[in-house]
């Protein structure tokens, strides 16, 4: 799973949502592996100054806690996150991203290779207090099966805490029907091929609601100070439109059990 934001140079639209528009794999893993990929996750704009800042103090406090890092890439979260206490298992598709992880992390974490679209069978029931799942909803084929696997590896009291990106955001940039709900692919400009889905914010949160969760929290993110110092074209879009968006979940209290 990729978690950073470039600008798309092409895009196809899938017919129907959760129709797979074939990628190729090969481009995708290697384009997915270059060392600029890294780069931009750790400092580009909309990691470092956007989405991170937002997430991690939705999340709070986690000294003690056992966290899943759901899509985990080079590790970023679970850096964070070990250095405030968790303790925190990092989950991604990709090999090489474990590696990665792996590697910024040292000890301090534990990673391994697990497709999120796949059963979480190997881990306990209600064995995680917070679950942490960065810009990675919109490329799931079927997000509320892996919502359904997150609610029942997450303790009764514990928590999901995720970002997207914002509704309103894809259809200013893509245009058409704002209540479209389709999977679009797209090249980005790291070279990196890309499908994800567009909807309207009532699907989403159709998706945890049929998955048995409930809306704690709900944050429209504003640029960190850094962004202003560091990319002010960037930090002054972001501050007048919405990028991405923040969900603090919990678990509905009918579904517990």
């Amino acid at each position: 799973m990729h978690r950073f934001r470039a600008t798309p140079t092409d895009r196809r639209n899938c017919k129907t949502p959760g129709q797979r528009t074939p990628v190729d794999t090969d481009r995708f893993q290697q384009n997915q592996l270059r060392g600029s990929f890294n780069t931009h996750a750790a400092t580009g704009p909309y990691n470092a100054h956007y989405d991170r800042p937002a997430l991690l103090q939705l999340l709070g406090h986690v000294e003690g806690l056992s966290v899943l890092d759901a899509g985990c890439g080079p590790g970023l979260y679970a850096q964070e996150l070990t250095a405030r206490g968790a303790r925190v298992l990092g989950v991604d598709a990709s090999p090489e991203m474990i590696r990665l992880a792996s590697k910024r992390n040292g000890g301090g974490a534990e990673f391994r290779v697990h497709d999120l679209e796949s059963p979480l069978d190997w881990a306990e029931n209600k064995s995680f207090d917070r679950i942490v799942m960065a810009l990675v909803l919109h490329h799931l084929q079927n997000p509320r099966s892996v919502l359904r696997e997150f609610h029942h590896v997450l303790r009764d009291d514990g928590r999901l805490l995720l970002s997207t990106v914002h509704p309103v955001a894809d259809w200013r940039r893509l245009g058409g029907s704002y209540f479209a709900d389709e999977r679009v692919q797209e090249t980005w400009s790291l070279g990196l091929e890309a499908e994800f889905r567009r909807a309207p914010l009532t699907a989403v949160i159709a998706d945890f609601t049929a998955a048995g969760f409930a809306i704690e929290a709900l944050v429209e993110p504003q640029p960190a100070p850094s962004m202003e110092a560091e990319y002010p074209k960037h930090a002054e879009r972001l501050s007048a439109e919405p990028g991405f968006i923040a969900f603090s979940l919990i678990k509905h209290p009918s579904s517990q059990g």
